[in-house]
């Protein structure tokens, strides 16, 4: 496993637990305290984060079963940087940054897209 695999396969762990750690805490001490669309955004991003860390952690075993593949390689970064901006973003605004940051949050989501597509494509082209 190389360098690469082994981080984005850690940065995956990490994201599952940050996810599981947010949707515990906005479950049982945020969910109160925001308005309908708050929480709907927020829990919007802790389900997106669940879906695409454990999709970042395949996408990585089948970069590693296919390594000459690029395609396969860059869905994974693609994945990482998707729950970063789309995530990050949400839970930004949902603790206070200033909602331009929110703005972020379709790149994130082309991200994610780009990822699956990326996926798809490589799969498809392996020889």
């Amino acid at each position: 496993m190389t360098i690469t695999q082994r981080f984005l396969l850690g940065s995956a762990a990490l994201a599952l637990l940050l996810a599981t750690l947010l949707g515990a805490y906005g479950t049982h001490g945020l969910r109160d305290s925001l308005s309908a669309a708050a929480w709907d955004s927020y829990a919007t991003a802790v389900q997106y984060q669940f879906y695409h860390g454990l999709g970042l952690i395949g996408t990585t075993l089948v970069a590693q079963r296919y390594p000459a593949s690029k395609l396969i390689a860059l869905a994974g970064w693609l994945l990482l940087t998707g729950m970063v901006l789309f995530c990050g973003s949400i839970y930004a605004t949902t603790f206070g940054a200033p909602a331009g940051v929110g703005s972020m949050a379709p790149i994130g989501g082309l991200a994610f897209m780009l990822g699956w597509l990326s996926l798809g494509v490589g799969v498809a082209t392996i020889r």
